[in-house]
This record gives structure tokens, sequence and C-alpha cells, in this order.
């Protein structure tokens, strides 16, 4: 999803309700310190640091030195908020231990790196404390009613997307085996849906599928000779699609909580 513009979405499709709803879930509460993973723009870490007040912290990593620098400017000013650049498939003990380690909608697109990723985080974690994995499954796939060409091309896309770029459509129904696997305690697991769209569609949601559209076509631009009326026609094709208040979208949105034991 790397573009110009990508600071622009993740601020727009950030919902902070939804955030809180389930930062609660995963046990953030006044007083923790937190590791936000993955932080991007820095707005879901402001939003964290918001719950653990008064007293608690958060830190927020991501691999992008851009999304870093716009998380300073906007949010580094305030007590107990600090932001680091880092590439999230190596070690970082520098930082200190964290009761809680928040990561959501990152191993999306480590497909290959996920394990060692998620494996790298124990070690951040005082015994007790719990990694919460988020993310999406089956993503960008749920759709009623599609035309035949955009049912047919889509799993295709989202095919391509993951052989050319790591991408993961199935990274949460991994999340449960990561844990598992990590020999973590009182695993536990919530489905809900991060996108559930029906009737008129939100600005936001236009903006993000949209977005995630023209994205995909410049990554793979030889892709779409294979749709009737190339990229153009598809285009408007699911625009069209996404625009009628008779569809019906959906993405499946897993939860997964453990605790590191006491004694590993």
């Amino acid at each position: 999803m790397e573009n110009r513009d990508e600071i622009v979405r993740l601020n727009i499709k950030t919902d902070p309700d939804a955030l809180r709803k389930q930062a609660h879930w995963c046990g953030i509460k006044p007083g923790s310190r937190v590791l936000d993973l993955g932080c991007g723009t820095g707005k879901t870490t402001s939003l964290l640091h918001e719950l653990v007040q008064p007293a608690g912290s958060v830190v927020g990593v991501d691999y992008s030195a851009e999304r870093i620098h716009y998380a300073k400017e906007h949010y580094g000013a305030k007590k107990g908020l600090e932001f680091f650049h880092h590439d999230l498939t190596e070690p970082c003990e520098s930082i200190g231990q964290f009761d809680v380690i928040w990561v959501r909608f990152v191993l999306e697109y480590y497909r290959r790196e996920s394990p060692v990723i998620v494996n790298n985080l124990k070690g951040l974690l005082k015994p007790g404390g719990f990694l919460c994995l988020i993310d999406l499954d089956y993503n960008c796939l749920s759709h009623y009613e599609l035309p035949t060409a955009l049912a047919e091309v889509l799993p295709k896309l989202i095919a391509a997307l993951e052989d050319a770029y790591n991408f993961d459509a199935y990274a949460g129904r991994k999340l449960y085996s990561y844990l598992y696997d990590g020999k973590y305690e009182n695993i536990e697991v919530e489905l809900m849906a991060h996108h559930l769209i029906y009737g008129a569609a939100r600005h936001e949601d236009i903006f993000n599928w949209i977005k995630k559209l023209e994205i995909a076509a410049t990554r793979l631009s030889g892709f779409f000779n294979c749709y009737p009326g190339g990229y153009e026609v598809f285009f408007n094709d699911f625009k069209s699609f996404f625009s009628d208040p008779r569809r019906f979208t959906y993405s499946p949105l897993i939860l997964c909580k453990g605790r590191r034991p006491l004694v590993d």
C-alpha cells in the first residue's frame, strides 16, 4: 500500500470507537505500558495513549521513516508517548518490556515473515503480559452481488498481490496458531466485522476501497489486460458496484490475545 496518499488513507480509515472497543478487549487500561507495533501515522498510538492515562505510556514503532516523522510531528509532544523507526522483522530489545503488545493490521503485509515477527515479540513482553494480534481474514473478497467479470478477477488479483508483494489476504486465521505455537497461556479469540457495508456507503469506506484499487493498479499494471476493457473498465465496474446501495460487503476481523507465562 506504499504511495504518496497512504498517510491520508490510514488516518481516514481509523475508527476511534472501534479501536477503543478492541483495545478494551485486549486488556489495555490505565497505567499500562503498551507497544504499538506497526503504528503507522501515530493516530492509533495516540488513541491508545489516551486509554492508558493517567501514568501509562505507549511506544509506537513502524518501518516507514515517513510515517514515523509524521507521528512525531503530530503526536510526539505528549508525555509518555514515543515513536521509533525500526525494521519490524528485526528484534528490538532496546525499547524495553511492555504489559501489552498491540499488532493491528500489520501481519497482512508480511505473509512470509509473520512467524518471525511474532516470535521476536515474546522477549518484549513482561512475564504475565499480553500479546494481541488483530488482522483481517478473506481480505477484500467478500462482496455480493458481484458482476461475473468482477467475481472472476478479484480472487486472481489478490493472489497476484500475495505472490508479488508478500500480501496475506488470510492473515487473520493464522493468528491463533502463532500464539499456540509460542506457548502463550489463556489464549482468547474474538471474531467481529471490520467492514459491514450495506445501503449507502460512507465517504471513508469509498475512499479506502477505491484507493486500494488504485494502488493495486500501479503495482500490477499488466494484470488488468485479462479484464474485458482493461483497468479503466474494471475500475468503473467496481466503483459502480460499490456505490450501489444494494451491494453487501464485509471483512471479518479476528482478534487473538495470549499471556506470556510467568516462567517460560
